[in-house]
């Protein structure tokens, strides 16, 4: 996704994960100029973890500089609990090095331009509605299924964060309270029935169940069922394992249910669904389609399109410069 148009008006998008910082110079048109990758440290003290985040954009913006105008702002996505009005980042578990930490006004005060922080299911919603699957569609309901469940909230090109900023926690609406308890405290959310950990706990179960059925998913293994992740599953259904098509259709069954609840509470225009689980269960999103009027008491669910997310592993970079849309207008 790296192209060299033009790099006037640009701004810059980080995506700060527990292990890695990313960072990308992007157009007003949602093209990623240039990008970059550096490690974060996640786990040092607050000021070494801000100078992996300073380091990362100082580093693309010297690549950039001899050829761009210098960007217009930065957008930046980080895990939450954050604050998206005041820049804070509040106790993300995954970055134990920032508790209560002013991220937007420090890196503000770094380079002098407008700086934007939400989290970043939010700011990939935002950015698949300015620049990609979503484009034109006024209500949009994002989701990323990947490790986790996040989701993101887009009314009329704005993300809703509700009364004090924690909308849109869509992977913890739970559809079995019965269920097993998701790391969030709460029983049978979304995110432990259906992301990939729940993927591969599902077939390490089936396998242990019945050891004298075969299965790819335990050849890729190397006849380890402990070693048997989501990606396996997922390698395994494209070779067209038999068992490895159970485990996903009960995700998708598991996903329809959730789905249907999230369209009658709020009846989108249009779904999205990025991540890496979501772009395994692609060829199922047509089932999802078939079983959402069971799932639904809206008569007219079957008009909302669910579509894969353009921007894929770039989403945190495009996210964070979508943040920004303000100075690119």
């Amino acid at each position: 996704m790296t192209e060299s148009p033009n790099r006037q008006g640009a701004v810059i998008g980080v995506d700060i994960g527990g292990t890695k910082v990313a960072v990308g110079l992007v157009d007003p048109r949602g093209r990623i100029l240039r990008q970059l990758r550096r490690p974060m440290a996640a786990n040092s003290g607050p000021e070494a973890a801000l100078e992996a985040v300073t380091a990362a954009i100082s580093s693309l913006s010297s690549q950039s500089e001899s050829s761009s105008a210098p960007p217009r702002g930065i957008g930046i996505c980080a895990p939450g609990p954050l604050d998206p009005v005041t820049g804070m980042v509040i106790n993300p578990p995954n970055l134990p090095c920032w508790r209560n930490f002013p991220l937007a006004s420090r890196v503000a005060d770094v380079y002098r331009v407008p700086v934007k922080l939400d989290n970043d299911a939010n700011a990939a919603a935002l950015a698949e509605t300015r620049w990609g699957a979503a484009r034109g569609y006024r209500y949009v309901f994002y989701a990323t299924v990947g490790t986790g469940i996040g989701t993101g909230i887009v009314f009329d090109g704005r993300i809703y964060h509700g009364r004090t900023g924690a909308a849109g926690e869509g992977g913890h609406v739970s559809i079995d309270y019965n269920g097993p308890v998701c790391s969030c405290g709460k029983k049978g959310c979304i995110e432990v029935l259906a992301a990939g950990p729940a993927i591969g706990a599902r077939a390490r179960a089936k396998l242990s169940e019945d050891r004298s059925r075969h299965s790819t998913i335990l050849d890729l293994a190397k006849g380890n069922i402990d070693a048997v992740t989501s990606e396996l599953v997922g390698q395994a259904h494209a070779a067209g394992d038999p068992l490895a098509r159970e485990i996903l259709q009960e995700t998708v069954g598991l996903l329809s249910a959730w789905l249907g609840n999230i369209v009658d509470l709020l009846d989108p225009n249009v779904v999205v669904m990025g991540g890496g689980v979501a772009a395994m269960l692609q060829p199922f999103f047509g089932q999802i389609k078939d079983r959402l009027p069971s799932w639904c008491v809206n008569p007219r669910v079957s008009e909302i399109p669910l579509l894969i997310a353009h921007y894929g592993a770039d989403a945190g970079i495009a996210g964070g410069a979508a943040l920004c849309s303000d100075v690119l207008a």
